[in-house]
């Protein structure tokens, strides 16, 4: 089973306003932090999607157009991801099934806490 390297990134205000722009997500949770700071979350946010992107990466790293043009995943987020956060996507391979390589894969933040947590399946090789 291939080994597949971590993808580690820092987020930035910056990433959240470039993530809303891109995305057409302008949910003032993600991108005013005077409104956020006024929430339960008692500041910004970054976008789901956007913290889930770092496994896919990873993946794509590591298997290419294979994971691009097979690759799948079931996910459940779990915790929110915070500007200043340093958050790492890992995953760990498990037994194969039906053709398909299976990885448990999570996102965490610096302190460790899953803010993602799921599965990543890809076809083995030919």
């Amino acid at each position: 089973m291939a080994e597949v390297a971590p993808v580690s990134r820092v987020l930035t205000q910056a990433m959240l306003h470039a993530y809303a722009d891109a995305s057409g997500d302008h949910n003032p949770i993600h991108i005013d932090e005077a409104f956020a700071a006024t929430t339960p979350m008692g500041g910004t946010i970054a976008h789901g999607m956007l913290v889930l992107s770092f496994i896919s990466e990873m993946m794509a790293g590591a298997f290419g157009e294979r994971w691009l043009a097979s690759g799948s995943l079931d996910v459940r987020f779990r915790a929110p991801a915070r500007p200043g956060d340093t958050v790492t996507a890992r995953a760990t391979a498990q037994e194969p099934r039906d053709g398909r390589l299976r990885y448990a894969v999570e996102v965490v933040n610096q302190t460790d806490e899953v803010l993602i947590s799921g599965t990543a399946e890809v076809l083995s090789e030919a």
